[in-house]
């Protein structure tokens, strides 16, 4: 088990540094090529976009061979990138959108795909705290990654970085090859598969995997709400620089870090519901932290939002990953990731139109926000089964009965 939980970091490890370089260098090759800042944008909402078809990618995850899937993922993603090397002018800016749109693709399949192989190789004990390893990971490679890409970008080029990009991917691919599934995966469907409504309905039948689902999904969105304002309190509010704000992305990212480190043993102890709360309560506390009209309290505020905001995601992962049956998983875990992730997709410019109130309104509505969605949760509490207990192995496992998510 120690093996799979160590390949499973390192996937997280390569997958975040070329996905969060490529984002970055992206938009930078394209402002280069056309000097639009506003083209250059787009290159990110390609990479978001798919996330809205989440059910429908997630569902053919259900239908074929997951790990071989993945695997054909990350090398189609390897051929991608290397199709960069065409670009080498504003003509063939064209190129990157299309890859940029592959690499959206890739993500919400291998994303699922990863969720739902977790179960199969890694004893239900153990998916929170793989979870937060993963999460750390990641968190970890954001905080390089894109300095790495950008500074190999004004260096070599684009070019380069494609390459180097695309190696990445096929390190990945190897690494899935290397896990060693305890458990079988699903016998695939004779009869035509259950469809996308099918799916919404295991993700909503269960309240144990609903809620923490939901809570993500509110804190990402005033995430991305906040997005602007951040930028007003810190230039208008503090009068300080622009730069700034890479400081407050470090400090989040090192609070994402350490939240990562001891998430596993919160949700062991205390269930998915109570850290998605929890979550959901220091980021509404991170956003009030930022309206304070001191540069250290909104450092200190970034790094509480560091860690709140990853113990809502691996709680939700997480629970998805226990209470979903497995011939069900790929779509429930593709239907939660757009549910999670789909309204930052409008909470982003809806922010950017609140902030002509002034940054801090905004930070002050997703405070109220997330203490609210907090709020009706734990006026509800409900005891989750014990970590490892054999309701949690039985569900996990694809044996549980149908007729609990009718």
């Amino acid at each position: 088990m120690r093996r799979n939980a160590c390949l499973f970091v390192a996937i997280s490890l390569l997958s975040g540094l070329g996905g969060s370089a490529m984002a970055l260098v992206s938009g930078i090759w394209i402002l280069d090529l056309t000097g639009s800042t506003g083209l250059a944008a787009l290159a990110g909402l390609c990479v978001y976009a798919p996330t809205l078809a989440g059910p429908w990618l997630g569902g053919l995850l259900d239908r074929v061979p997951r790990r071989p899937l993945v695997i054909g993922v990350d090398l189609t993603l390897a051929a991608a990138l290397l199709s960069l090397l065409a670009v080498r002018g504003p003509g063939d800016a064209w190129l990157i959108y299309a890859v940029s749109l592959a690499y959206g693709i890739g993500y919400v399949l291998v994303d699922a795909g990863e969720t739902a192989l977790l179960p199969a190789a890694l004893p239900p004990a153990r998916l929170a705290d793989v979870n937060g390893w993963r999460s750390s990971a990641q968190e970890g490679m954001k905080l390089v990654a894109p300095l790495a890409g950008a500074g190999l970008y004004a260096w070599r080029g684009g070019h380069v970085v494609a390459v180097l990009a695309a190696v990445v991917p096929v390190l990945v691919a190897a690494l899935y090859g290397a896990l060693r599934l305890t458990r079988a995966e699903p016998a695939l469907p004779t009869a035509p598969a259950a469809g996308v409504r099918d799916g919404l309905a295991a993700l909503l039948a269960r309240r144990a995997v609903r809620v923490p689902v939901a809570l993500a999904a509110v804190s990402i969105a005033m995430s991305g709400f906040t997005t602007a304002a951040l930028y007003d309190v810190v230039v208008t509010g503090l009068a300080l620089p622009s730069t700034f704000l890479g400081v407050l992305a470090s400090a989040q990212g090192g609070g994402s870090l350490l939240a990562g480190l001891v998430v596993g043993r919160l949700v062991r102890r205390h269930g998915e519901i109570a850290v998605g709360v929890t979550g959901a309560v220091l980021f509404a506390a991170g956003c009030l932290g930022r309206c304070l009209p001191w540069w250290p309290g909104t450092l200190a505020a970034s790094v509480v939002i560091g860690v709140g905001l990853p113990w809502t995601l691996v709680a939700a992962v997480t629970a998805v990953q226990t209470y979903t049956p497995q011939a069900m998983l790929g779509r429930v875990a593709g239907t939660a990731n757009t549910v999670m992730f789909g309204p930052i997709t409008l909470a982003i410019p809806l922010g950017s139109v609140a902030v002509a109130v002034g940054g801090r309104p905004p930070m002050v509505a997703a405070a109220v926000a997330c203490l609210a969605a907090a709020l009706a949760v734990a006026v509800r509490p409900v005891r989750q089964p014990a970590a490892g207990g054999p309701d949690r192995w039985r569900i996990s496992s694809g044996r549980e009965r149908s007729r609990s998510f009718r």
